[in-house]
């Protein structure tokens, strides 16, 4: 009697042994299938190099390219974008301008030489792949030595403009648009029709904006 219950209790000990090993076994099994599925999701993602070149992905057919080298004409041509409907694209300087370049008390910076030269044309960075899309461009720009930037010379003259409107925007301290609206159509490469063009405020509303381009027949 004493041998038939210490078997009995040897045959419980070996079931209840079996049960923890598989269970314990299971418990691996899960642990390992859960490091498979975060390690799937971890793996590093595929990155694309990030191009120089601009193409707005829209079906617009106004474009709005600015220049501004301190932020003035940026805050304009957004708000004009904005009041259109229209495309926005910056121009980019290769050698970005500094508030030295920018002093025009002294003869020997950088933009002072540049707008001393006719022939300078600054390096662009950027590149509009589809520029045909566009049936309007309004080139937006800061007045610099009562002139526009001479790297928006090396815009105009970048592409063909044949069968679009133009039309020259501004921002200024205080000068008007002057002649450098008439000095871009003289650069102009192709059959373009420009339309005058205009001084606003940086703060310059997208009432007043739409007004504008409204009253010389160009809207969106």
């Amino acid at each position: 009697m004493g041998n038939r219950w210490i078997n009995l209790e040897g045959l419980h000990m070996k079931k209840l042994f079996t049960v923890l090993t598989m269970f314990v076994a299971a418990l691996l099994m899960t642990a390992c299938g859960g490091n498979t599925a975060q390690d799937t999701k971890a793996a590093p993602a595929k990155t694309e190099t990030a191009s120089t070149q601009t193409t707005p992905a829209t079906d617009s057919k106004t474009l709005i390219v600015y220049f501004s080298a301190q932020g003035h004409t940026k805050q304009l041509a957004e708000t004009t974008s904005k009041a259109l409907g229209a495309d926005l694209v910056e121009i980019v300087s290769k050698e970005p301008y500094t508030a030295h370049d920018l002093d025009y008390n002294d003869k020997t910076t950088r933009a002072t030489v540049e707008q001393n030269n006719p022939a300078a044309r600054p390096a662009i960075a950027n590149k509009i792949e589809n520029m045909a899309q566009y049936n309007t461009v309004i080139i937006a720009y800061p007045i610099w030595w009562a002139q526009e930037p001479r790297i928006v010379d090396t815009f105009v003259e970048s592409y063909d403009f044949t069968g679009k409107t133009l039309v020259p925007i501004c921002t200024s301290g205080g000068s008007d648009i002057g002649r450098s609206g008439e000095a871009l159509a003289a650069l102009t490469t192709g059959a373009a029709t420009w339309k005058d063009g205009k001084r606003f405020a940086p703060t310059a509303s997208a009432d007043e904006i739409a007004d504008y381009f409204k009253s010389i027949g160009v809207t969106q």
